[in-house]
């Protein structure tokens, strides 16, 4: 998973590995998991301005999505574009979201992928006045999940 802020002054870049999802193929429900403060930045003083003034991930240290895949078909091979329904809580704030995704089907194995757009004020997210020029107002999230079948 991965975010973009473009702004006159600067652009701001980081992806997080530390996140968990899982699909359930017979009620096409989707659940996410990630820590916020697994997430790298070119600048190791972006991620301490982002953990400790913005998302506040002592407080607030998981963002979570849980939803629903509309009219999957996970018997269909090769390529769906889906929308995915459902909710995004982050920074003690959840919103609805209805997020356009491709899916594809290879041999059992799906990867998920997609964008939204989060506005940093829906979330509570403050931004200092000073800093105001270096933040975009809404962060571009892309993200990408693999999902095996799971054997127990």
């Amino acid at each position: 998973m991965a975010f973009f802020s473009y702004t006159a002054v600067e652009n701001i870049k980081a992806e997080n590995n530390q996140v968990l999802s899982i699909i359930d193929l017979s009620t096409h429900e989707i659940a996410v998991s990630m820590l916020m403060n697994a997430f790298v930045f070119e600048k190791a003083l972006m991620r301490e301005h982002f953990n400790e003034s913005y998302v506040e991930s002592d407080i607030y240290p998981k963002a979570t999505f849980e939803g629903k895949i509309i009219d999957f078909d996970p018997t269909i091979e090769g390529d769906q574009t889906r929308m995915v329904r459902g909710t995004f809580s982050m920074h003690g704030v959840t919103k609805e979201l209805e997020i356009k995704t491709k899916i594809e089907n290879l041999g059992g194995k799906y990867t998920l992928s997609g964008t939204f757009e989060a506005y940093v004020k829906d979330y509570n997210i403050k931004i200092p006045p000073l800093l105001a020029g270096n933040i975009a107002k809404n962060i571009s999230v892309d993200f990408r999940f693999e999902y095996e079948p799971y054997e127990g």
